[in-house]
């Protein structure tokens, strides 16, 4: 069975330490950031399924990095901070978190909220309801788990990817217009702009190529975008 991954942002080296270590002991995977210039680089890489992320970090607090890394997973993200106020608990909420522990913290406490929520996720508890797709000929997308499938190939996609395919898959071969795709990438913290969206539409487009998809992101100018399948693909 494979572990359960844990990723502990906490600048705190002595409390990441302990608690990484509490965790290891009962058999979870854990990663510490290292370096917050590259945090979510890091979290990519190791792939959790849960973060446990503090509130007071440098540079930019945990409710940013609570919204920065809500762009690439739906894994449960539980707050661990020093701030007990209830502002701290309804920004933590409010800005992606599932949950928020006050440190100093029981240790017991702090492995059955992990419990908990791993098998809400993951495990027994699990909602059993089917995974919303979109199918357009041989493509299907799956978007809790951000992943277009073509035939047995598997492509792994970022939320906004997700998002921009879920629009164009769906209205396939409708033309899309750059205004409806803003507005679904819209965030409360962050405005999409125009050359946000392009930069996004080229990543989309690229990936779909590296993965030898035959169908294509076309541009119609002056209306916006639509997704055309190839003849091997419908």
């Amino acid at each position: 069975m494979e572990k359960h991954r844990i990723f502990i942002v906490e600048d705190d080296k002595k409390i990441a330490s302990l608690l990484a270590d509490t965790l290891r002991k009962y058999q979870y995977e854990v990663a510490v950031v290292q370096d917050f210039d590259a945090l979510i680089e890091e979290f990519l890489a190791f792939a959790p399924h849960m973060v446990l992320l503090d509130i007071n970090l440098p540079a930019y607090d945990g409710y940013y990095w609570c919204r920065q890394l809500r762009q690439h997973t739906t894994c449960p993200i539980l707050f661990i901070s020093a701030r007990s106020g209830e502002m701290d608990q309804i920004f933590a909420l409010e800005n992606g978190g599932d949950d928020f522990i006050t440190k100093p913290f029981n240790y017991e406490i702090v492995l059955a909220k992990i419990r908990s929520h791993l098998r809400r996720t993951y495990g027994e508890y699990a909602a059993r309801q089917e995974e919303r797709t979109v199918k357009q000929g041989i493509l299907t997308l799956y978007l809790e788990s951000m992943e277009l499938h073509v035939k047995d190939i598997v492509i792994p996609l970022q939320k906004k990817e997700c998002i921009i395919l879920d629009l164009l898959l769906g209205q396939a071969p409708k033309v899309v217009s750059r205004d409806a795709l803003l507005e679904q990438l819209w965030d409360d913290q962050a405005f999409v702009d125009e050359n946000t969206l392009n930069v996004n539409m080229t990543r989309v487009r690229k990936k779909l190529a590296d993965y030898n998809v035959k169908s294509a992101i076309e541009t119609v100018r002056g209306a916006g975008y639509r997704f055309v399948l190839s003849a091997e693909e419908m």
